[in-house]
């Protein structure tokens, strides 16, 4: 029965507006998304520019900051890493050294919220892994004077997550698709994973995570071009597969059971405990678009997507979205 879901729900999943217009003919108006206990509201105009300034590309991730309500998002253009407030209004940019963050982790260390990021964007050479306070100071930087040898080199970093005890996990999933563990001063404890076609292989581990739903925490691994989420323990063993059937996910966010996954392929998906889909939201009808870097801001519909890369929940369920596009996109759905 398991396996039917799926099929059973996407009827109800495509975006639409409660008078009934095709999404996205007026973008004055919220559009809606998912279903059942996973609806949303697609916000209009949410994280515009003032005077029409574009954002520039997005290739990269999403955090909020649940004791402030912020929200940040890493970009490849010259505006780096952009701070808003829950109603989209952008307050600040942050952190010009760090352009090009593929993917970010946030968590609280000493009473204060810092943002660890992996730093792709070949313009700012070299790629790191860093840490940065949320005004944009520099903390730490991976690799350093502690970090030693890292296999298969440091090419083509997509990810990086952190666990309770302060282990720094980061995967070079456009490089050799191995995942490293380092402590919190950046020395490499660990490497494990390797590209191939078998089971416990990667093939562009894109996104990571620590899943803490199944008492002892995990690490949890979108692993992209296999179109599946995995689990390792800490210590880099093999747990399984979580999910199967995505359409390339690039990032997952949890709240409480519930797992959303940033597919490539123009949706997001929510998982349930079990991993499987109970809500995808933001369903592209048109394939054209799906994983388009290209598709212009005048071919965009609100609450549709086309390349969801980053995203993150809030505390209150709100999810927030960013499309890997051209010009730049974040969406925010609002929980109902």
């Amino acid at each position: 029965m398991r396996y039917l879901i799926p099929f059973l729900i996407a009827p109800l999943a495509f975006a639409h507006p409660e008078t009934g217009t095709p999404p996205g003919n007026d973008p004055h108006t919220a559009v809606r998304t998912g279903n059942g206990a996973w609806s949303f509201e697609a916000v209009p105009h949410w994280g515009e520019l003032a005077d029409g300034k574009i954002i520039g590309p997005t290739h990269g991730g999403v955090v909020v900051d649940d004791d402030s309500g912020l929200i940040y998002v890493s970009t490849d253009s010259e505006l780096s890493v952009l701070v808003y407030q829950p109603d989209g209004k952008l307050l600040r940019t942050i952190a010009p050294e760090c352009q090009g963050f593929h993917a970010m982790a946030i968590r609280k260390e000493e009473g204060k919220a810092v943002i660890y990021g992996a730093q792709l964007n070949g313009n700012k050479p070299p790629q790191r892994v860093c840490k940065i306070d949320t005004e944009g100071k520099i903390l730490l930087e991976i690799p350093n004077a502690a970090t030693g040898e890292i296999p298969g080199g440091w090419k083509g970093l997509t990810a990086v997550t952190v666990a309770p005890d302060g282990s720094i996990f980061a995967a070079t999933g456009y490089g050799a698709n191995i995942v490293h563990k380092f402590d919190a001063t950046g020395k490499l404890l660990k490497s494990f994973g390797s590209k191939g076609g078998d089971e416990k292989q990667f093939d562009t581990p894109h996104g990571l995570a620590i899943d803490t739903r199944f008492g002892e925490p995990r690490l949890l691994v979108a692993d992209r071009a296999k179109n599946r989420l995995v689990h390792f323990d800490l210590e880099g063993n093999w747990l399984g597969v979580h999910a199967s059937n995505l359409r390339l996910p690039c990032a997952v966010s949890i709240l409480g059971d519930a797992v959303a996954v940033a597919e490539l392929k123009a949706r997001v998906t929510i998982l349930d405990k079990t991993g499987t889909p109970v809500a995808f939201l933001g369903d592209n009808p048109n394939q054209a678009q799906w994983a388009n870097f290209g598709v212009s801001p005048q071919d965009q519909q609100l609450g549709i997507f086309t390349a969801p890369h980053g995203l993150s929940f809030d505390k209150a369920g709100n999810l927030y979205v960013q499309d890997w596009n051209k010009t730049g996109r974040v969406t925010k759905l609002t929980k109902l």
